[in-house]
């Protein structure tokens, strides 16, 4: 469908006419009404705790599941397969940011933006199934990443971590709803200070109720319906109003304008004399720091930055973040490996796909978002609204607070975990029963649920946007992604070498970047800190410094470690040994599982960050054709990654499926016996070799 053009003193352009005189996309007023926004917060949250709950209810009742106890709280029996492993990992590691600030570096940036943000976030997942089925080999009865810590290094290294581990959840919690609120208020007018207290509500009650299977239950479904609108918005821009030809065409002229141009087009009434346009505020004229000031490259410094930050920052939110380590935890072995694998590639997708869809369109089309807008998140609703009206608002509503809630409900149960069995168990109460640390974890989430909102209502009140928080946690958690890494793959990684690389990291990462910033801009404020060469410094001290002393220090006083005797130090408190059977601890499968996804981890990682860009290069600035493959490769990984993340868990589950409809519709009774459960445990995956 062609745009409406724009003629102005014969300046044309492929701005809409509905937005002349505009000097913003939503300019305070919002396309959906407040009633939509309670409805979304409040009735999804409802509504998904009590569809999620009734689920574990049925499968207990019907499928021969188990009561609930501490272990199966926590860890979901450790017997998860495949697919549901997959799907989870691309629930937990869909933020708000993946949706919302993957657009804005596509507004920014051009295509090198939805690329960066992809590959710089999926590495980490791939490499993290090699430290997933290292815990399987070595520490299998583990509840959470911090006893791991402590059953090889001590409590001094395991406070250290501890600390590390709930800044992990805590920054990412905060920013997951400094995102959402943000543009729950966009979009309906919902004071986002209120949407931050009431978001996680829906969170605390399914979570509390059924633990970790409900929180995986609930985790397909919320990206099952993100895949849903993924693939909608796609179809949307490149299928249905325009084609890639279009958009290229529309990219081509927003960067051929000239100032005067600019000026006339974002003006009140067509005139120079009446414009507001100002260069860091609207996209429109060349791109600064990018091939021939195009959006259709791959040769973008400020793109390329971004990318390094984010590979940078990114191992410090899944490496460091509790809720991996718990994913890990709870997958059978062979699945570990495999689901970590496909989850990443899946969640590929959803950066890669949605911002190469919607954030370029947001520029092609020269729709009035300032650049405030963009780093409150607000490209993809902006668009969608542009697209579809109220139906798009709505759809991006929804697609945002089932990442919202699904992150949420993951950090939630890490951080119950942590306190459970790295606080209570091991520093107040050594003898705790199984029933005490159920009961404790349910506190902690209800208690962690209730301050979620507070969080982000401080990163509010202290003006720091969607964009500064994403760069900014590297810098604060990357120093313990090494000694992290060794702790569970080198015998010689040293605990007090940890402890002081962790800390002494952290302290260089924060000095570096105070530094940076006062050399570039002569002052530290809020918004020079936020530039992406003071954020590069810390985030690239904050990893590498940590790895170098933790190296040094472990070859001058190496610790010697014998793994084997790992797991003993580790306790069940119950004595619940479901995944812990000889099968799933079988030496020659797990080192044929650890082959696996290190090859593919590593070969992948390489091909997405080093293989992939450089191949790029020569293109240049994209032709019509070359960007019409590259928009075919977003549109068949969005599609073919909807299809698996949707359609693998319930092929694996079908069995279950199955007896829960038959108990249901009374053709069978209860499934309850013992026997049953352990053949259906021992025959689970049987994914095939990809």
């Amino acid at each position: 469908m062609d745009t409406v053009h724009r003629v102005l003193q014969e300046v044309t352009s492929s701005q809409p006419a509905q937005y002349a005189g505009k000097d913003s996309f939503f300019g305070g007023s919002p396309p959906l009404s407040e009633t939509v926004g309670y409805v979304v917060v409040l009735g999804f949250g409802a509504a998904f705790s009590i569809f999620t709950t009734l689920l574990v209810y049925l499968e207990k009742k019907f499928a021969g599941g188990e009561s609930m106890s501490s272990e199966k709280f926590n860890t979901a029996g450790r017997t998860v397969k495949t697919g549901l492993t997959a799907s989870v990992i691309v629930s937990q590691w869909t933020w708000a940011a993946t949706l919302l600030q993957s657009s804005n570096v596509a507004w920014q940036y051009g295509v090198s933006g939805p690329f960066w943000y992809a590959s710089g976030a999926t590495i980490q997942v791939l490499l993290f199934g090699v430290l997933a089925i290292s815990l399987k080999k070595v520490a299998p009865s583990a509840h959470t990443m911090c006893e791991i810590v402590n059953a090889r290094w001590g409590r001094t290294a395991h406070k250290t971590f501890l600390i590390f581990a709930f800044m992990a959840n805590i920054i990412v919690t905060s920013m997951l709803l400094l995102g959402g609120a943000a543009t729950v208020e966009a979009l309906t007018g919902m004071n986002r200070k209120l949407a931050s207290f009431l978001i996680p509500w829906g969170v605390i009650l399914y979570t509390a109720a059924g633990g970790l299977k409900a929180t995986f239950i609930a985790s397909y479904l919320h990206t099952a319906i993100i895949f849903a609108v993924l693939i909608t918005m796609i179809t949307m821009v490149y299928i249905k109003k325009y084609s890639s030809d279009q958009i290229y065409d529309y990219l081509d002229a927003t960067v051929t304008h000239t100032e005067e141009e600019c000026q006339i087009i974002y003006s009140t009434n067509g005139t120079v004399e009446s414009t507001f346009f100002d260069a860091t505020k609207y996209a429109c004229g060349p791109v600064p720091n990018n091939n021939s000031g195009s959006y259709l490259t791959m040769l973008s410094a400020d793109g390329l930055m971004f990318g390094i930050i984010n590979i940078v920052g990114n191992f410090g939110t899944v490496f460091v973040d509790q809720s991996y380590w718990q994913s890990a935890i709870a997958a059978k072995p062979t699945s570990a490996s495999r689901g970590y694998l496909l989850g990443g590639l899946c969640w590929f997708a959803i950066p890669f796909s949605l911002a190469t869809s919607l954030g370029l369109a947001s520029t092609a089309l020269m729709l009035p978002i300032t650049s405030s807008e963009a780093g409150a998140g607000l490209v993809p609703p902006a668009v969608a609204t542009h697209l579809l009206g109220e139906a798009g608002s709505a759809l991006i509503l929804t697609m945002l607070f089932m990442a919202i809630v699904s992150t949420g409900s993951a950090e939630s149960i890490a951080v119950s975990s942590l306190v459970a069995y790295d606080i209570y168990r091991e520093y107040i109460n050594p003898e705790a029963t199984g029933e005490q640390i159920l009961k404790v974890s349910r506190y902690v989430i209800v208690i962690f649920g209730l301050i979620m909102g507070g969080l982000a209502i401080i990163l509010d009140w202290m003006e720091l946007s969607l964009g500064w928080v994403y760069l900014f946690m590297g810098i604060m958690i990357g120093s313990a992604v090494i000694p992290l890494w060794n702790m569970m793959t080198w015998k010689k990684a040293s605990g007090t070498g940890a402890v002081i690389s962790a800390w002494s990291g952290l302290v260089l990462a924060i000095a570096t970047w105070l530094i940076a910033c006062s050399i570039q801009s002569g002052s530290i404020t809020i918004d020079n800190l936020g530039k992406n060469e003071p954020m590069l410094a810390g985030n690239l001290v904050a990893i590498f410094s940590s790895g170098i002393i933790h190296f040094i220090y472990s070859m001058i006083f190496p610790q010697d470690f014998d793994f084997e005797t790992l797991d003993s130090n580790i306790k069940l408190v119950e004595d619940d040994e479901s995944g812990l059977s000889a099968e799933d601890k079988d030496p020659k499968m797990l080192a044929e599982a650890y082959k696996w996804i290190t090859t593919r981890g590593w070969i992948l990682t390489i091909v997405l960050v080093i293989i992939w860009p450089l191949m790029s290069i020569p293109a240049g600035k994209f032709t019509k054709d070359y960007f019409a493959f590259w928009v075919l490769i977003a549109i068949a990984w969005g599609f073919g990654a909807a299809i698996i993340i949707t359609f693998l868990p319930i092929l694996e589950s079908s069995e279950e499926l199955t007896e829960v409809i038959n108990g249901m519709l009374g053709r069978g009774g209860d499934k309850g016996d013992d026997e049953k459960y352990i053949e259906k445990e021992n025959d689970a995956d049987k994914f095939p070799e990809a």
